[in-house]
């Protein structure tokens, strides 16, 4: 939803000054990490309470974004820009994170929800999880642009142009992802790489971490 991104800002930001805390955990609650935007409401033409405390005619109020995708009137493209931009912004809370964001990705991870695995540092997969971008077939290109970044670009270019998913030992074969585990193990693995990080003074986690980040185009 609209206010997913800048909740999830909000726990990042809030992780980040926490002196306590070296590493975060992301994960899915569900049967799977994340299918993306819910268009549900959208679908149903019945968005209202979607905006959360947005104040009205603003670029993420639901009035204003369905009025502005109505076939009969103008598209403002810079309305979109604003709402969708804030999502990015939400998003890259991940990226650009002082500590460690470790994904735990179950099931299907696709579409928007791959804005946020790949967003993160480490990605640890479920042996049977699938993740791939089907909107790019006729709907749009990931706001975040991480994919080129995380496998380059001769990949990008196969998996973005067919919207093709990517099963798991793919993902980890082009470097995708760090680990693949049945899914019994799963939380484990992740638990392992959090109790590495926390060994690790969370100053020297971010030094690292910037000093990545700097390779970002």
């Amino acid at each position: 939803t609209l206010d997913m991104p800048r909740e999830l800002a909000a726990c990042v930001e809030r992780a980040n000054l926490d002196p306590a805390i070296h590493v975060i955990a992301l994960s899915g609650n569900g049967k799977g990490f994340c299918g993306g935007y819910d268009l549900v409401a959208s679908a149903e033409g019945n968005m209202d309470g979607m905006g959360g405390s947005a104040p009205a005619g603003s670029p993420i109020d639901p009035a204003v974004i369905a009025k502005n995708h109505e076939p009969s009137s103008t598209w403002d493209p810079m309305t979109d820009y604003a709402m969708m931009s804030r999502n990015v912004r939400g998003f890259m809370s991940l990226f650009f994170s002082d500590k460690p964001v470790v994904c735990k990705v179950h099931g299907f991870c696709v579409a928007g929800g791959t804005d946020m695995a790949l967003c993160s540092d480490l990605l640890v997969i479920e042996d049977t999880a699938k993740i791939g971008y089907p909107p790019a077939r006729v709907w749009g290109v990931p706001t975040t642009g991480m994919w080129v970044h995380r496998i380059g670009l001769e990949h990008a270019k196969q998996f973005l142009l067919t919207g093709k998913a990517i099963d798991a030992a793919t993902a980890l074969r082009i470097g995708l992802v760090s680990e693949v585990h049945p899914a019994a193990g799963l939380s484990a693995a992740v638990e392992a790489h959090a109790r590495q990080f926390a060994h690790i003074p969370a100053n020297q986690l971010a030094l690292n971490k910037l000093l990545l980040s700097f390779q970002y185009p």
